[in-house]
């Protein structure tokens, strides 16, 4: 880790080995980068997020996050349709480094394949694989 601070992993979420994390709403799935990948990446510089209307599958790249140290791409959790991006994060990128859970979302996807979260981890599971380098 490189900020020595905790590593948040919320149990209310689902999680892809890519470190997208998913919150499920209703009929919406609201997607963005686990406090662990912001933490990985360190300060975020630019996001890049898809159009509004997009239809896309899981592990399909729906856009890119730019730190101070790399380029990383983004990746559906679940697949369907892009029906909200979070366009704050175009003039201030740096929300997904102090909130990645809450104002740092990227985007929100309804409807969305429910069948593809059962193949997304919890919490335990998720903290896991990173803690045994599995995923890294």
């Amino acid at each position: 880790m490189s900020s020595g601070k905790e590593i948040s992993y919320p149990t209310d979420l689902k999680y892809a080995a890519t470190h997208e994390w998913v919150r499920v709403e209703g009929d919406t799935a609201t997607v963005g980068i686990s406090d662990y990948a912001q933490d990985a990446l360190g300060d975020i510089v630019f996001v890049e997020l898809p159009v509004v209307g997009m239809e896309l599958r899981a592990k399909s790249g729906f856009g890119v996050v730019e730190s101070v140290k790399a380029a990383s791409d983004v990746f559906m959790p679940v697949g369907g349709s892009i029906s909200a991006t979070n366009d704050e994060l175009a003039n201030a990128p740096e929300t997904v480094n102090a909130d990645a859970f809450g104002a740092g979302w990227m985007i929100k996807i309804s409807p969305f394949n429910a069948d593809d979260l059962a193949k997304l981890m919890d919490a335990a599971t998720y903290k896991s694989k990173i803690e045994s380098g599995e995923i890294h």
